[in-house]
């Protein structure tokens, strides 16, 4: 599973999409950013805590985390980093450890050395679901959590449809529409000491979903 779209596709879509991603995704994507910061922060807790975002892209998400928080990013993309980078200097983003090249599948990073790992609008663009997913509960501590948002894919009707024609296309923007739930629940139970804590809707139609995993502590 997971083979369909390849690292090279990903690199080329999103250094398309870097000097317009803002202006495009900002508005659609506010009430997902912030469902997926706040599920972090409450992990972390008041005293704040070790946040990774993996898919960081322009950086848009960084601002919106509570200082307390120490906050690394990576992305596949160094054209969507290099507007990060621009935009941790010109805030003054002084709780963004580092931002780094990396791919999600093979992550640089020590083990459980993260309260959670956020993932938006991540983890249907990436080659191999499972592996990514695999990284994240790798680096999160006992008693952490994975958040993800992202569409998932209709299970049936009409919008499944139009999900399975639409595939094509949208791999060469970089994901797949048609990703089912049924990936996530199905990693979860073989991985092991990882449980689905919530799946709830983002509005306002509903297309897209935060899913919450914690680790066992």
């Amino acid at each position: 599973m997971g083979g369909d779209i390849d690292k090279q596709s990903v690199e080329r879509a999103y250094a398309r999409w870097a000097p317009v991603y803002d202006l495009v995704f900002g508005a659609v994507f506010e009430r997902g950013r912030r469902a997926a910061i706040a599920a972090a922060e409450q992990v972390c807790g008041p005293k704040g805590g070790r946040i990774l975002e993996v898919g960081v892209g322009t950086g848009i998400s960084l601002p919106d985390y509570a200082r307390i928080n120490r906050l690394v990013g990576i992305d596949l993309s160094e054209p969507m980093l290099r507007k990060a980078q621009a935009r941790v200097a010109e805030q003054k983003l002084t709780n963004v450890d580092a931002l780094a090249v990396m791919d999600a599948a093979h992550l640089a990073l020590p083990d459980k050395s993260f309260d959670a790992v956020v993932a938006q609008y991540v983890i249907t663009a990436v080659p191999h679901p499972e592996a990514t997913l695999d990284e994240f509960a790798r680096v999160i501590r006992p008693g952490g959590e994975i958040v993800l948002v992202n569409h998932i894919g209709a299970e049936s009707g009409p919008r499944r449809a139009f999900e399975q024609c639409f595939a094509p296309v949208a791999r060469k923007l970089g994901w797949r529409p048609e990703f089912p739930y049924r990936r996530l629940t199905d990693w979860a139970a073989r991985h092991g000491g990882i449980n689905v804590i919530e799946r709830r809707a983002i509005p306002p139609l509903g297309h897209f979903a935060l899913v919450r995993f914690g680790r066992a502590a």
